[in-house]
């Protein structure tokens, strides 16, 4: 038995209980013996080489609303030969400990592991955390730092100088049957109204997927939109979301399609218009008009004033087509327009086009009349009578 003198010198040069153990075993097994002891216990010490990174915090530093949460991951390298079991615990700023957690490895050669875990603070907090690895070998990693500062939210008080805006959304037309062919077959239009001239951020979301963003300048109102062409059966929604300057969202406008096969001997789908055209005495002139379809298919219209366009629009027609009436214009005459000319409406579908166009009279601009002269306020003497 190693003598209490030998522990205590052996203690104070910061020996290892592996080498005490040696020690005590060349003590009392002899020379060759101790050697053998010495070399298993540096065996057992080195072991396997097992590393693990220091956790990263994201967010490492967050600032804002609270209860804030935070992730953690961290990689831990083991070398694998046959089945190895990887257990491990999170070690915390505040001294507690997480338990224990065993990941089951198999194969050979050195492999990766990535662990994780997420933290939900409530309040302000500097901390750290660090991965201690137990089996096969144990290892503690460096410590990963983060911060949490918890701000209140600001009150927004409005005024109004303020700018807010409102969204509703709707879809033309909510539903389809008919054969699925490229082309749009539903469009989806969103009213933008603002209580102020401003530049709106927006974005479609369709069934819980962004598909369409854009910027816009509103005064009032305006419209935006997108369209779509299903290629099978489905029912879904679109919404139409404000980003900025007032975060909203429309109602979700809801729609469906029931995709079929076409009809091989359906006649073409064809288009046609009529308008009527007149002026007014404050020599403007006025049209209005209709579009009309034999079948399913998006129409579009524009109107032509003196060969320049000076309006139009899109509607849908179902599979039984239909009349619609379009927007109406009115429009100052100057100059040779005031002389008479001519308005057309044009109407485009699926595969088919069609124009009517129709001539207005020069305007008549009332002339001011011309004062009649007045009477000479000076009288001409009668003549005498005859006595």
């Amino acid at each position: 038995m190693m003598s209490v003198g030998l522990a205590r010198r052996a203690a104070a040069f910061g020996a290892s209980a592996a080498v005490l153990a040696t020690m005590a075993a060349g003590l009392v097994a002899g020379p060759a013996q101790a050697a053998t002891s010495a070399t298993a216990a540096g065996k057992a010490a080195s072991g396997p080489k097992v590393s693990v990174s220091a956790p990263k915090a994201s967010p490492g530093d967050y600032e804002g609303s609270c209860p804030a949460k935070v992730n953690f991951s961290a990689k831990i390298k083991v070398p694998v030969k046959g089945k190895t079991e990887l257990a491990y615990r999170w070690l915390h700023g505040d001294g507690s400990k997480s338990k224990v957690n065993v990941i089951k490895l198999s194969g050979k050669g050195t492999k990766t592991v990535t662990v994780k875990q997420s933290i939900t603070f409530k309040e302000d907090v500097k901390g750290w955390e660090a991965v201690q690895v137990l089996g096969p070998k144990k290892v503690t990693s460096k410590k990963g730092y983060f911060a949490v500062d918890c701000q209140k939210p600001q009150e927004n008080v409005r005024t109004h100088l303020d700018v807010s805006v409102s969204a509703r959304a709707w879809a033309s037309p909510s539903s389809y049957a008919g054969p699925c062919t490229p082309g749009d077959k539903i469009d989806f239009v969103g009213l933008i109204e603002t209580t102020r001239p401003t530049w709106v951020r927006y974005r479609w979301v369709l069934n819980g997927d962004v598909v369409d963003y854009g910027k816009i300048k509103v005064r009032d109102a305006r419209k935006v939109g997108f369209g779509i062409s299903p290629r099978h059966s489905q029912r879904g929604w679109a919404q139409l979301e404000i980003l900025g300057p007032d975060g909203t969202s429309s109602n979700r406008a809801y729609y469906k399609v029931w995709c079929k096969d076409s009809a091989p001997e359906a006649p073409a789908t064809k288009v046609s218009a009529s308008s009527s055209v007149s002026t007014t005495s404050d020599c403007k002139v006025f049209a209005s008009g209709t579009v009309s379809s034999t079948g399913a298919g998006k129409v579009r219209w524009t109107w032509t004033l003196n060969g320049t366009v000076v309006g139009g629009s899109e509607t849908y027609f179902g599979r039984h087509g239909g009349t619609k009436a379009v927007e109406t214009i009115t429009k100052e005459l100057t100059g040779d327009a005031a002389k008479g000319g001519t308005v057309t409406l044009s109407v485009f579908g699926p595969g088919d086009s069609a124009a009517v166009t129709k001539s207005y009279p020069a305007c008549q601009v009332p002339t001011t009349p011309t004062p009649s002269p007045s009477p000479s306020s000076s009288t001409t003497p009668s003549a005498p009578s005859a006595s």
